[in-house]
């Protein structure tokens, strides 16, 4: 039996993914193959042995130790485009929410509920308070055409939006689910000049910290209303309160409130609702018990974080997988390793990851005695193990 650990509150339903005759689901485990979770902070975390793989259910993987894992051969997987669909709808909420002041009128109702029925005539002589454009004819800047950045563009295009696209790594499968109604922008000066909305959809690393500032701000329309429901870090908070004071900046969309933005006028900051729908958390934990499975019971890898994707089709032969430093040599003595036995290396694959670690995954005709052990003492080898 394998042994999963489950961490954060999961969706039971999408457990079911798990064969039960053959994993162990529990918060207790003490030594698990695999660890689901989802938002728990695992940077502390010391991991035993026997643990293959972290699964995180959700795109966001800043609370794992991602160099660690692959430093200690755990390779760590998200699901990305599972919630994609409900950050969608959230961002076409955050558009409306940010043209007419729908919350401020809301708000505006209820300090007049006391007045009876004079309510009708307050509510007509004060509504033009709160009124704001349509978002028909306008223009969208969509910063990020992944799974969910290409789902905002179409949508815009069909609610009748101008819609820029920007993404210097569209892959060409994502290209090929965008509509020709999305224009292409190959420099964001582009989408900065021309959007009346900008949302942006990117991964957070240290090259996208604080991706929009103050340069960027500057060179965006005048009362410009910009989206971020996507990583807290990816905006420079001081630099967007200064162009909200000036009113360069009409209203600034978070997901992610703080100390700054809480309670800042022009700021409408939504408690990180992005992905929270029953169906986002359901499709998130597939993935990942899909990916869990497909790792633990074959070897392949898909959507991860820490290593490159490696699929090699089964044949039925027994398969050894070897995660190793990514230097010269290494696969010509795990070859040399397994043929020392006699053994016939029917197919291989190796990839090498984005950072220093490699992954070779072999089918052989046979699976001597000790061969694990082998492979294990090349210098450089991190993990082996090997599936039946």
């Amino acid at each position: 039996m394998y042994q999963v650990k489950i961490l954060n509150n999961i969706s039971s339903a999408a457990l079911d993914t798990l064969d039960k005759g053959k994993y162990t689901i529990s918060d207790s485990v003490e030594n698990p193959n695999a660890i689901l979770v989802r938002s728990a902070n695992l940077h502390e975390e010391v991991f035993n042995p026997e643990l293959l793989c972290i699964a995180r259910a959700g795109a966001g993987v800043n609370t794992i130790p991602i160099e660690r894992c692959a430093e200690e051969g755990i390779v760590v997987f998200n699901t990305p485009g599972a919630n994609a669909e409900a950050v969608k709808e959230l961002v076409l909420c955050a558009m409306l929410l940010s043209s007419r002041d729908v919350l401020g009128g809301i708000d505006w109702v209820k300090s007049i509920s006391d007045s009876g029925d004079e309510i009708p005539d307050l509510v007509e002589k004060g509504k033009s308070g709160f009124v704001g454009p349509e978002i028909l004819g306008k223009t969208l800047g969509v910063i990020g055409l992944g799974a969910v950045g290409a789902k905002i563009a179409q949508a815009a295009a069909a609610l009748g939006m101008r819609v820029y696209g920007y993404d210097p790594y569209l892959s060409v499968a994502a290209a090929w689910q965008l509509s020709s109604d999305i224009i292409h922008a190959s420099e964001l000066d582009t989408i900065y000049q021309n959007s009346d909305y900008v949302t942006i959809h990117i991964p957070y690393t240290e090259s996208t910290h604080h991706f929009i500032a103050k340069d960027g701000i500057d060179k965006m329309k005048p009362g410009v209303r910009i989206i971020n429901l996507s990583r807290a870090e990816l905006v420079n908070d001081d630099d967007m309160l200064a162009a909200i004071d000036t009113g360069h900046v009409s209203h600034y969309v978070t997901d992610f409130p703080n100390a700054k933005t809480a309670g800042m006028p022009g700021v409408i900051a939504i408690p990180h609702l992005g992905a929270s729908t029953p169906e986002s958390e359901e499709n998130c934990v597939i993935m990942a018990c899909n990916e869990i499975i497909e790792y633990i019971e074959n070897g392949n890898i898909y959507n991860s974080v820490n290593m490159a994707n490696t699929v090699l089709p089964r044949t039925g032969d027994p398969r050894i997988c070897v995660i190793h430093e990514n230097v010269p040599e290494m696969i010509s003595q795990i070859t040399s390793a397994v043929s020392s036995y006699g053994v016939n290396i029917e197919n291989m694959i190796n990839t090498g990851t984005r950072g220093r670690q490699a992954y070779t995954v072999l089918d052989v005709s046979s699976l001597p005695d000790g061969i694990e052990d082998v492979i294990s003492k090349i210098g450089n080898v991190i993990r082996v193990r090997t599936i039946v």
